[in-house]
């Protein structure tokens, strides 16, 4: 019988872990926009920020592979650690020298780079930690307090990033985010991580290769990160398009833009709140996905060709709503169905799929939008979302992989941890 301790979700540990993401992602965000209006103000070039927040980003995605061999390697709170005192250093520095007015873009570019390659280690080495720290069943209960400091934190930060810039300045903003490094780091040594399951010693490369044919092999998952690559690429391409259709359309404009961005939020905000204290039981989370999908995707299709602001308003927050239990249902169940082993490999490869195509998404949707109708194009790309999933419906493999107890199975022990071992 399962000691109770082991069904609450609030351990000491998780709570620290959550506690000091909610810290650091206040922070990022605030960054970000901070960043955003100082390259503007400096160089007066959305070129230049354009290619910035590229050079942030791209170097993430293309080590994800690596990252995710390191993750399931390494001594995971060592690797925390390091990560957020790099990343809390490097931050404070660069508001040392925007205090001082030394700063120059080029130490903004390196900057970025070094806190996308941190950020693609960190980030799913947190997804990969979080079913050692909680029972499966709460998986999705976890996932969405997590969501929620992700989701929370860049509405904040795209609310008072502005007027926060204005009042306080960029090195105060700069030197806010590496302090939240700097404090997330600290926390760290006070979670207690279960040890790495212990492998055989395979060469690094060959260890990123056999991770990848795990993932390969396993139909469920597989549908899973194509769903995941699918869908997030047709939704940036409906996505982008947003800003151009609210300037185009004079009942809209730039102002309600906003206002339609943070009603999605709102509805997502809901949505994982609702999931962080309600429990989905596995046998029904196919149904759940498949109508969870169909509502957010037709909700957004509605908004868009809506006259009426308010029908526009809710059918987004609706959308939003649903969209969050599509996500959290996704990848909880990435999260307990892989094994301690490869569970860092697997987070990464999502990660690099869903982010690496991303910046074609966008571009794709800014031609297209240039000589189609705007609401044909975002109506088509969320419709192609919608379609995505059916097949998966009629997927024995893919039903058998979502709808599993895997709180029900076995969980081996944990062996000593170990460090690095990799021969690069």
């Amino acid at each position: 019988m399962k000691n109770s301790k082991q069904e609450k979700l609030w351990t000491p540990s998780f709570f620290i872990l959550w506690q000091s993401q909610l810290i650091s992602t206040m922070g990022d965000a605030v960054y970000s926009i901070a960043l955003g209006f100082w390259v503007l103000a400096v160089t007066g070039s959305t070129a230049l920020m354009g290619t910035l927040m590229a050079a942030s980003t791209l170097p993430g995605v293309l080590i994800s592979p690596f990252a995710g061999v390191l993750i399931d390697r390494c001594n995971k709170k060592r690797m925390f650690i390091l990560m957020d005192v790099i990343r809390g250093v490097i931050t404070v520095l660069l508001a040392a020298a925007a205090y001082r007015g030394l700063i120059a873009i080029w130490m903004v570019f390196v900057v970025g780079i070094l806190l996308s390659i941190c950020g693609a280690v960190f980030g799913p080495g947190v997804q990969a930690t979080i079913p050692d720290l909680v029972p499966k069943s709460k998986m999705e209960n976890a996932n969405s307090l997590f969501s929620i400091v992700s989701a929370g934190s860049n509405m904040i930060g795209s609310v008072a990033g502005g007027f926060l810039f204005q009042t306080l300045g960029a090195p105060v903003l700069f030197l806010f985010d590496g302090l939240s490094f700097l404090f997330s780091g600290m926390s760290l040594p006070f979670v207690k991580m279960p040890k790495n399951v212990q492998t055989e010693k395979l060469h690094f490369f060959k260890d990123m290769v056999d991770g990848f044919q795990y993932m390969w092999r396993q139909t469920g998952l597989r549908i899973i990160l194509i769903i995941a690559a699918l869908s997030n690429f047709f939704s940036f391409i409906g996505i982008v398009l947003l800003l151009p259709l609210c300037q185009t359309t004079p009942s809209l404009g730039a102002g309600k833009y906003g206002v339609m961005m943070g009603c999605f939020m709102a509805g997502a905000m809901a949505g994982f709140l609702f999931l962080s204290i309600v429990s989905v039981k596995p046998a029904n989370k196919l149904k759940i996905f498949m109508a969870a999908n169909t509502i957010s995707n037709l909700s957004i299709i509605i908004a868009i060709n809506q006259p009426s602001f308010i029908v526009i308003a809710l059918f987004l927050v609706l959308g939003g709503f649903f969209n969050s239990v599509v996500n959290v249902l996704l990848i909880s169940t990435v999260q307990v169905s892989t094994p301690q082993e490869v569970r860092g490999k697997v987070m990464s490869f999502i990660t690099m799929t869903t982010q690496g195509l991303t910046p074609f998404a966008m571009a794709l949707g800014g031609v297209l939008g240039g000589f189609l109708p705007i609401r044909a194009v975002i109506t088509t790309a969320f419709f192609a979302v919608f379609l995505i999933t059916i097949p998966s419906f009629f997927s024995k493999s893919f039903k058998k992989y979502i709808t599993t107890d895997y709180g029900q199975k076995e969980i081996p022990d944990l062996v000593q941890e170990n460090d690095c071992i990799a021969k690069i």
